[in-house]
């Protein structure tokens, strides 16, 4: 009974909650920053949040290696915000992203298509990644308390709020950066949904680390790579003509392409040769197949660096969501109790 357990909780809250339009921007009922106990570890996970609001009461049941554990959803999404988004990036966009990574951790619990039960995992390229607070000492050495209480500030600032499309929690589809515009995800998942979009972003190569990366192959590993994927590969003599009839989608990246005479997804060739994006060009020298990449990511959703850009020029938290969620609305999340749209 996934709702059962993952909102068992909020049942008891707020039965009727109006959105908050973007308009605003801001959570007017911004708990107080406090340190919390946690008695069941010797290190606390999130000494900075508030001990009280909605998401402290919401139970979040984590797969982690061989174990599972349940945390309130404060515990959780400090830790995925801390492993999700750089803690040097400006507070409305910590914002932005905490607001996007609680809706989609209830969009998962809800729909329960990865796990069974309303659980969800640490691994990124499943639900969402999440870091320890041990971990988090280890990388961030002598800035932790700093950086911790920014991200917890966070966390606590959004306290609660979710995206929702007709009542229900959107797939809040969230990536690195990238080029020129994001990608509507009707053009690499299938199913258009109204929020997931193609919208112009605005980062670049000045805000962006590696925004423009190449990996080259040497002829023989590239044949080697692709044969060991698709055995039915056929290559002719001459490397020009190993990648041909590229498809683009409208935002630029490739939809499709013939490797050696098979022909497979961007998503795929992305995956085959690890790229970054599928914002992609490709060339050869005299012994090698040279891929050109912009951007990090799927595209589609947010782009952590461009709301970074924006919230440098200005923007609220509720006006960059506004922009890389269309026409969904910012709620508190004990309104969003039914089943989010399925892709």
């Amino acid at each position: 009974m996934k709702l059962m357990y993952a909102l068992s909780v909020l049942l008891a809250l707020l039965a009727v909650i109006s959105p908050v339009f973007f308009a605003s921007g801001k959570n007017n009922t911004e708990p107080e920053i406090a340190p919390t106990e946690n008695s069941g570890e010797p290190v606390r996970e999130t000494p900075y949040a508030s001990p009280a609001g909605i998401d402290e009461g919401v139970p979040v049941c984590l797969i982690s290696a061989d174990s599972e554990q349940t945390l309130s959803m404060r515990e959780y999404l400090v830790g995925v915000l801390a492993a999700e988004m750089p803690a040097l990036f400006e507070a409305e966009a910590l914002k932005a992203q905490a607001v996007a990574a609680r809706t989609f951790t209830l969009y998962r619990m809800l729909c329960s298509e990865a796990h069974d039960g309303g659980k969800v995992c640490d691994d990124y390229s499943c639900c969402q990644a999440r870091k320890t607070t041990e971990e988090l000492q280890g990388i961030w050495g002598g800035e932790y308390e700093a950086n911790m209480a920014k991200i917890s500030a966070a966390v606590a600032a959004t306290d609660g709020l979710c995206l929702t499309s007709g009542g229900k929690p959107i797939l809040a589809a969230f990536h690195s950066s990238s080029a020129g515009s994001t990608e509507a995800c009707g053009e690499i998942w299938g199913a258009s949904l109204p929020y997931l979009i193609s919208v112009p972003t605005f980062e670049g190569e000045q805000e962006v680390p590696n925004y423009v990366t190449e990996v080259a192959l040497p002829f023989t590993q590239f044949k080697n790579t692709v044969f060991a994927a698709y055995p039915d590969a056929v290559f002719a003599d001459e490397p020009s003509g190993w990648l041909s009839q590229a498809e683009y989608t409208s935002s630029g990246r490739v939809a499709a392409v013939r490797v050696g005479g098979v022909k497979i997804t961007g998503t795929e060739l992305r995956v085959l040769f690890g790229l970054r994006s599928t914002y992609v060009s490709w060339g050869e020298t005299d012994s090698e197949i040279v891929f050109h990449v912009t951007g990090n990511g799927h595209g589609v959703g947010m782009s952590q660096y461009g709301a970074n850009a924006m919230a440098k020029r200005g923007s609220s938290c509720g006006e960059i969501l506004a922009h890389y969620y269309p026409g969904a609305e910012l709620s508190d999340m004990t309104a969003a109790a039914g089943d989010g749209e399925h892709i």
